[in-house]
């Protein structure tokens, strides 16, 4: 079955809306990358600071190869250091899971 990322950001409130802009304006930018499978971005209601980003994937080398070519080009996007935008988070950490069971609704 399929493998799920989740990237754990945490963000501070005055960053939120930039964070959801940038997310907005990559869009469709996973969508066509072989093995993919799903995305989310979970945005906090309370309690917390940090949003989900949820993808699934086919296979772990899929996400791999998404990692080291469109993720990496669309984070770096030809900028130099000096030219990048503060990052929004302030915090990220990655977590991985084996897909061991679904469902999904059922016809009525």
């Amino acid at each position: 079955m399929s493998v799920v990322k989740i990237n754990v950001l945490t963000v501070p409130a005055e960053q939120r809306e930039v964070l959801e802009k940038r997310f907005a304006s990559r869009a469709h930018a996973v969508e066509n990358s072989d093995g993919f499978e799903w995305f989310e971005l979970l945005r906090p209601v309370e309690g917390t600071d940090q949003y989900l980003v949820y993808t699934r994937w086919r296979d772990e080398a899929s996400f791999q190869a998404w990692m080291e070519g469109p993720m990496k080009a669309a984070h770096q996007g030809g900028a130099t250091e000096g030219d990048r935008p503060k990052p929004a988070a302030s915090g990220a950490t990655l977590w991985t899971f084996d897909v061991v069971q679904q469902a999904a609704p059922k016809n009525a």
